[in-house]
């Protein structure tokens, strides 16, 4: 049975930190149905767009959303097709979520077979490949990565489902569960085509099935698309280390992989924060007020702990005079969206009830 080797780094846990945090935010944020279908339509759009685009797709993200709405668009047949299969491999995950079934052999040929239909020959479609592949460096030639022989890859993706199901959340977070399946399936390469797209649904799959859902609002592949140089350097720092994945350490990998987690559900939790503030505002108020950054930044604050003084904004906009965030907690209060308590310094500032 395969042992993964990589260590908890305190960067580890600080992003695993952060995780919790978006998590516990993004879980119970009052966001009506409304808000909650259209963030998850907008990760299916952002998941399928950037989940192709790292492969070379041409489609932009508008053609991606006519595609995935049924319209036609003048582009090459393979390139919508992707679109089209990408999308089926996300209601493929929907549909294995509540399976129960053990992660096996299986489950990846299955998301492989919906990843790559109609696009390679029918033999090799949700088929592990039976020769040898290398990786080239675009431009060069020169062979980057050689994974291992095809006969190994049946073996070693056993002894990894094997691990993969003997470890539960008490043991492993499953966020590092799910990087540590996105290098060692990428690294076993078990396909001719389609691995990384197999593979991030994959991990996904982990994600979705063990608490980690977080609403379904997430798009990790928009994080990995957006700078591919990081993305295969993160492999490469770990690739280069053995010819044996086995012995090879995932901790700078982990570091990566986790931080770019971190990064979405931090960016989707800010979102919610906003999207929440200006929701109860426009009930409270009747009307829509629009914010200056500085003075969002104050009523994400006195929203998130109920209330707030002076020092404590001071400390959230360290570089902005007292006098110019009273000027913008005056204005809050003359709109009627806080009020203050208190005369002296210690005067505390509170969300305006209706």
């Amino acid at each position: 049975m395969y042992q993964p080797k990589y260590t908890i780094t305190n960067k580890v846990l600080k992003n695993i930190g952060a995780v919790e945090a978006a998590k516990e935010v993004i879980e119970n944020a009052p966001l009506v149905p409304l808000y909650e279908k259209e963030f998850q339509s907008d990760a299916i759009i952002r998941t399928v767009y950037h989940g192709t685009h790292i492969e070379g797709n041409d489609l932009s993200l508008i053609q991606t959303k006519k595609v995935l709405e049924g319209e036609e668009v003048m582009a090459r047949p393979r390139d919508v097709q992707e679109v089209i299969n990408y999308r089926n491999v996300v209601r493929l995950l929907d549909n294995m979520v509540n399976e129960g079934q053990k992660y096996a052999l299986k489950i990846l040929l299955d998301i492989h077979h919906e990843t790559v239909n109609k696009i390679v020959s029918e033999e090799k479609v949700g088929v592990l490949r039976s020769t040898q592949v290398v990786i080239k460096e675009e431009g060069t030639g020169k062979v980057i990565l050689s994974p291992p022989p095809s006969l190994e890859v049946p073996y070693l993706i056993e002894g990894f489902m094997e691990w993969l199901n003997s470890v539960d959340d008490k043991d492993i977070h499953p966020i590092i569960k799910a990087g540590i399946a996105h290098y060692i399936l990428v690294a076993i390469h078990p396909f001719v085509e389609g691995n990384g797209r197999t593979v991030r649904a994959f991990a996904n799959l982990i994600l979705l099935r063990e608490g980690y859902d977080i609403k379904r609002f997430f798009a990790l592949e928009e994080r990995f698309d957006q700078d591919l140089g990081a993305y295969y350097e993160a492999f490469a720092s770990v690739d280069k280390q053995s010819q044996s994945i086995a012995e090879r350490d995932l901790t700078t990998w982990l570091e990566y992989f986790t931080g770019i987690v971190a990064i979405e559900l931090t960016k989707i939790k800010e979102k919610i924060r906003r999207l929440s503030i200006d929701s109860r505002m426009k009930v409270a108020l009747g009307k829509q007020i629009a914010l200056s950054e500085r003075q969002m930044r104050l009523m994400e604050y006195i929203s998130s702990g109920g209330s707030a003084i002076m020092q404590e904004l001071k400390k959230i906009l360290p570089m902005i005079s007292e006098d110019t965030i009273l000027r913008d907690l005056r204005f809050l209060i003359n709109e009627g969206i806080i009020k203050k308590e208190g005369t002296t310094k210690a005067s505390r500032y509170i969300i305006k009830s209706k």
